[in-house]
């Protein structure tokens, strides 16, 4: 069992920075590759940025290669996502998602644990 709860959102101008939290509880965070998503009202999850479990591997959407990274501290229990050159298109809710050998995986139902999300507003 993983549970997890994101922070680091909130309110940035368009070609700024913010770097997203998701921290993990459950002795087998290591054991997981995660990822993070977003969702914009009215639309699907959609993926962002996969890792595996123990952190040399990544996954992105060409729409944010280069300007995302996503890291993870497994002595931290932390997933991160560092986010350069937001765009105005960036806004919506990003959640952390944990599954076993997911990381290559962007479908909804290929993560089992979820957090509540977390809000990043970009104004243009």
């Amino acid at each position: 069992q993983v549970q997890l709860v994101e922070s680091g959102g909130g309110l940035v101008q368009a070609g700024g920075s913010l770097r997203l939290s998701c921290a993990a509880t459950g002795r087998t965070f290591s054991s997981y590759d995660m990822a993070w998503f977003r969702q914009v009202p009215g639309k699907e999850r959609d993926f962002v940025a996969g890792i595996s479990w123990g952190g040399s591997r990544t996954n992105y959407v060409d729409s944010v290669k280069g300007r995302f990274t996503i890291s993870r501290d497994n002595a931290k229990n932390t997933v991160y996502l560092q986010m350069n050159s937001l765009k105005f298109e960036d806004t919506a809710v990003y959640y952390c998602a944990a599954g076993q050998r997911a990381y290559l995986k962007r479908a909804v139902a290929d993560y089992a644990y979820w957090g509540q999300g977390t809000q990043v507003t970009v104004s243009s």
